[in-house]
């Protein structure tokens, strides 16, 4: 007579052996017609698996994160399904859930076109429709893979013959299509739902080696209701009309090319905004008591081997071989330098906590797959820094690091912010005691600042854990941007050293953070959440003055210098055109301001005032317009 006790306490008692379907039925109607899976003491299980013991339950509905990815695993597999009956000569390979989606690997001949694509998607729902039950059955590996040498799916019987012999295999068939997997999946087709849509196809190599045949890979979205599709294809709409590139083009910002993969071009708009983004954090950072430094861009491999990156992160490093047979690494990180800086003079208790910024130039030879824009890319700027301190001070500077982080972002508009704790991962440098007390600290920190965190199980950095500061923009994506890490294991490598109190020598904690991570990715992420409309004190022409006439070009002239005089990014347009298509010109190209003279305004010493996104106009003297826009377009402090 198990007994089950649910997520809130309760405890019920059953007279035999006991299913998930069964339990979600004894609570509600409800609750059993949105049931996908039941976790059983942790274990995630398919909802018709009897319980014969006590234990604690969850029955898993697509409101939970694992029922989303149950549904996804489950569209998978309908599409794979799908592409059998609509074209029986495709060969299935492999489909796994994935963020926002799913996706399946298909080896067929002729390419699968748009019109496939709807096709497929609605022999999808048909197969919803007929509700077909899903069952697991285990198979021993040979006959295994006989089954499927013998339907001609010879991908399928390659991946189960690298499976042990003595290892059985787990398959689960819905309808006639029967498909290696480990599970679990909802009970039956109808549960999986509609919510979904096939996106796009794309190249996949099987296995992921170049050297092995193309593959056709479909990919999907699926959502536990047709309103979170909905909102999600709505996003997806949104972000195509921010997408970076795609501005950075039409506004003139940067262009990247085949001649430098991973690398950017800078024009002369992209280049003053990203100037104000580096002068906004550099006098955020040195109110803080931050020195900034620079250190160089190769450095040799032994202070890479000495600090434990070249072991971890040599496959990303760009390396040069000098006539001394010397490698020289492009750097990918500042952390080793700021220590060497450290090391020179002998440091005391008092001097700390040290806290030392760099600007810093790093190059990671990025797969070029992974390139994207300016947000993934091979040369960077990150806003890097490290606090070397005792042990004592790590909370306190942790605290008055998320404070600046947080009035950072808040200039930006950014005040959704999670917190992700990452703890050690399983390949490491340090001893366990020495991970215990980094993470004790660090917890410890970001209590004291306040802030609270969900765990991220395995992912700190290889020398200590991390906060990961992740920001949710206007259309609801998430960045991870800003990091600190608590350090034990660099210092001691690189023996760095300060005269404590005692007189004796000790090893300085280092922090490392940043709060933007890289400035390249940080604009990219700018352009997309302001879609291109800049606030004031960042758009790269903040006012440009336009002439109705050509009279009135010399007080535009006289106007443009003044405002330059001032500070302000100013742009002439003297151009022989009517004034609404300069006014739609600069529209299009987002600047803020513009300012319309003609004769009247020339005799009056006036401006007509046209804001970006505003059908009206606003005549003011220049005088008071250029204290009001002085005044609009300062700098956050």
């Amino acid at each position: 007579m198990p007994v089950i006790t649910l997520p809130d306490g309760n405890k019920k008692e059953f007279p035999g052996p006991v299913t998930g379907e069964e339990i979600a039925a004894s609570i509600g109607a409800g609750l059993a017609k949105a049931a996908l899976a039941i976790r059983v003491d942790g274990q995630l299980l398919d909802l018709y698996v009897p319980i014969a013991n006590d234990a604690s339950i969850q029955i898993i509905t697509g409101k939970d994160a694992d029922g989303l990815e149950l549904i996804r695993h489950d569209s998978a597999h309908l599409l794979a399904e799908a592409v059998k009956e609509l074209f029986p000569e495709t060969q299935v390979t492999i489909g796994p859930a994935i963020e926002n989606g799913f996706y399946y690997d298909f080896s067929r001949a002729t390419p699968f076109s748009s019109n496939d694509l709807e096709a497929i998607e609605l022999r999808m729902k048909d197969i919803v429709a007929r509700n077909e039950q899903i069952r697991r059955e285990v198979w021993k590996r040979d006959d295994a893979v006989k089954f499927f040498q013998s339907i001609g799916e010879k991908y399928k019987a390659e991946i189960i013959s690298a499976i042990p012999a003595e290892q059985d295999i787990s398959l689960y068939r819905q309808g006639e299509f029967i498909d290696l997997c480990r599970g679990p999946h909802a009970p039956s087709t109808g549960k999986v739902g509609t919510a979904f849509k096939l996106m796009k196809v794309a190249g996949a190599y099987w296995r992921g080696d170049h050297r092995n045949e193309m593959l056709q890979r479909i990919y999907g979205t699926a959502w536990a209701s047709d309103k979170d599709l909905k909102n999600y294809l709505t996003q997806l709409e949104e972000a195509d009309k921010r997408d970076h590139r795609k501005l950075g083009k039409e506004l003139d910002l940067f262009h990247i090319e085949e001649h430098t993969p991973g690398m950017i071009f800078w024009h002369e708009k992209g280049w003053t905004l990203y100037r104000a983004l580096e002068e906004f954090v550099r006098r955020k950072i040195s109110a803080k008591g931050y020195v900034e430094v620079k250190t160089p861009t190769l450095v040799d491999r032994t202070l890479w081997e000495q600090s434990g990156h070249w072991e971890k992160f040599r496959q990303n490093m760009f390396v040069a071989l000098t006539d001394e047979d010397k490698h020289l690494c492009v750097k990918p990180m500042n952390c080793p330098c700021h220590v060497q800086i450290f090391k020179q003079g002998m440091k005391s208790y008092r001097d700390l906590p040290l806290r030392m910024a760099e600007f810093g130039s790093c190059h990671r030879n990025e797969p070029s797959g992974s390139l994207h824009g300016i947000m993934r890319i091979r040369g960077f700027v990150q806003d890097d820094a490290h606090i070397f301190c005792t042990e004592d001070q790590i909370t306190s500077e942790t605290v008055a690091f998320c404070d600046l982080l947080k009035d950072v972002y808040k200039a930006f508009g950014f005040t959704d912010i999670a917190v992700k704790f990452s703890d050690r991962p399983p390949t490491r440098a340090g001893s366990d005691a020495t991970w215990d007390k980094a993470e004790t600290a660090l917890k410890d920190a970001v209590n004291a600042a306040g802030m609270a965190w969900t765990l991220n199980p395995g992912e700190g950095a290889f020398y200590g854990p991390k906060l990961e500061f992740v920001l949710r923009d206007a259309i609801g994506r998430d960045w991870q941007c800003g990091t600190l890490q608590v350090d034990f294991v660099l210092p001691e490598r690189l023996d760095a050293e300060y005269i404590g109190a005692d007189g004796a020598k000790h090893r300085p904690v280092m922090l490392h953070r940043a709060i933007l991570g890289s400035l390249e990715r940080f604009i990219g992420i700018l352009i997309e959440e302001y879609a291109g409309k800049f606030p004031l004190w960042l758009a790269p022409v903040q006012v440009v003055i336009a002439t109705i006439t050509e009279t009135a070009d010399g007080y535009a002239k006289s106007l443009h210098e003044r405002l330059r005089a001032a500070g302000i990014r100013s742009q002439l347009d003297l151009r022989n055109e009517k004034i609404n298509y300069k006014v739609r010109d600069h529209s299009m190209h987002k600047i803020p301001v513009m300012f319309v003279v003609g004769g009247k305004e020339a005799e009056q010493n006036t401006v007509s005032i046209r804001r970006l996104g505003s059908e009206q106009q606003q005549s003011m003297v220049f005088d008071e317009a250029l204290k009001t826009l002085a005044d609009e377009a300062r700098m956050p402090v």
